[in-house]
């Protein structure tokens, strides 16, 4: 067992203390720098980054990223989503350590879709029919996962059918 142990600290965004939801960094009492690329190849890290060593995923809402030191957890509920998405990570890390001889290490993020491969297809008149100022503008929401494209009122059929094709190929769970 790599990860034995950790503390939890829970709190409110400093920026905006109203915010329904809570943070969470969760210091961890062991170093757990070795298993990340382990964990990225298991879990399919949205980012992975190797100094210092981390690792992000992007999950039903949330930001997860887990350091060699500690893993942070934005928007969460409360106090017990937090549990449970901690003592779920100390699970599939355990794991991923135990098994590491059978995984294939990686230590790259997944792939994450071109702006300007989006925007290639989008009519590019600047109309600002989905909202924003500029077509740019809304290809980075689309990259990000924040827009698909049904938000683009001008866009044709054909480039709609095309852009579903290139998004398809990038796991972007916001």
């Amino acid at each position: 067992m790599l990860l034995k142990s950790y503390k939890k600290e829970i709190f409110r965004p400093e920026c905006n203390p109203s915010f329904q939801s809570v943070h969470c960094i969760a210091h961890l009492d062991q170093d757990i720098s070795e298993v990340l690329p382990y964990l990225n190849a298991t879990l399919g890290g949205f980012e992975y980054f190797r100094d210092p060593p981390a690792v992000t995923f992007r999950t039903q809402g949330k930001i997860i990223t887990v350091h060699s030191r500690k893993i942070a957890i934005n928007t969460l509920r409360d106090e017990h989503e937090a549990d449970k998405i901690l003592e779920w990570l100390k699970r599939e890390i355990n794991e991923a350590w135990e098994k590491r001889d059978e995984i294939e290490p990686c230590y790259e993020g997944a792939p994450k879709p071109k702006i300007l491969e989006i925007l290639k297809l989008l009519p590019k008149t600047n109309c600002k029919e989905c909202g924003f100022p500029t077509c740019t503008v809304f290809a980075a929401k689309v990259a990000e996962g924040v827009k698909g494209p049904d938000d683009c009122p001008s866009m044709d059929a054909q480039n709609k059918e095309k852009l579903e094709q290139y998004m398809s190929q990038f796991q972007l769970d916001t």
